[in-house]
């Protein structure tokens, strides 16, 4: 069986009389990209002895070094080292170690599963490549405001970058780039739903793809927090 996917982006609509869609979390499919809070506890519970457990057990050298080396390159625990768009490579190292229901050596009897909600087939590893490229096109095209609605504040767009990437963002840096690069312009109005202080709502500068195609329009996901 071969699965082939695209990348679509659709914001969350009903139409009358449909059904309502069943819209879920990615991160409920591959819990371990999500950095927003920190270091996702369940890399240093279950992940990392797991894949150890797994790099142990072949009898040769050269090929545990192979995957010691695989195993810091993808599950690296410091903020600086963990790269965001190798969320595939992550998933392919999880299947191989048989840590995922989906893989073909994985035993039940051995409680030998990471945390994650398994999928049909190899729907998973699909899922994790849009999620891979997807974070990786964020940092020079501005696709994330076709997920946006017309008018929406600069806290709901640090959000939603924040979640497509897993991370969280430095707030000043953000905001500075986002004026610097002129990505949004004010309309005037202002959102009384943030709890506090009516913010402004701002909406997208279609013209900027147009001015930026050449340099791209980078976002400033290097400066978590």
């Amino acid at each position: 069986m071969i699965s082939i996917s695209y990348l679509g982006l659709t914001r969350e609509t009903r139409a009358a009389g449909e059904d309502v869609p069943g819209w879920q979390s990615w991160y409920r499919y591959l819990p371990w990209e999500d950095w927003r809070n920190g270091v996702p506890p369940l890399i240093a519970r279950t992940i990392l002895p797991s894949l150890r457990r797994w790099v142990a057990e072949t009898p040769k050298p050269d090929v545990r070094h192979e995957r010691t080396q695989r195993v810091r390159a993808t599950f690296s625990t410091e903020q600086r080292d963990w790269n965001e768009e190798f969320v595939l490579q992550r998933y392919e190292l999880l299947y191989e170690a048989g840590l995922v229901p989906e893989a073909p050596r994985h035993k039940k009897a051995d409680g030998a599963s990471v945390p994650g909600s398994p999928m049909t087939y190899d729907h998973r590893r699909i899922l994790a490549t849009g999620v891979a490229r997807l974070r990786a096109k964020i940092k020079y095209r501005p696709i994330v405001f076709e997920l946006m609605p017309p008018q929406f504040t600069l806290l709901q767009l640090q959000l939603a970058v924040e979640a497509l990437a897993g991370r969280r963002l430095h707030k000043q840096n953000f905001r500075r780039l986002i004026d610097q690069q002129g990505l949004v312009e004010e309309t005037g109005e202002v959102s009384t739903a943030t709890g506090g202080r009516p913010a402004k709502l701002v909406r997208f500068r279609r013209e900027v793809v147009q001015e930026r195609a050449v340099v791209g329009t980078k976002l400033p996901l290097s400066h978590s927090v």
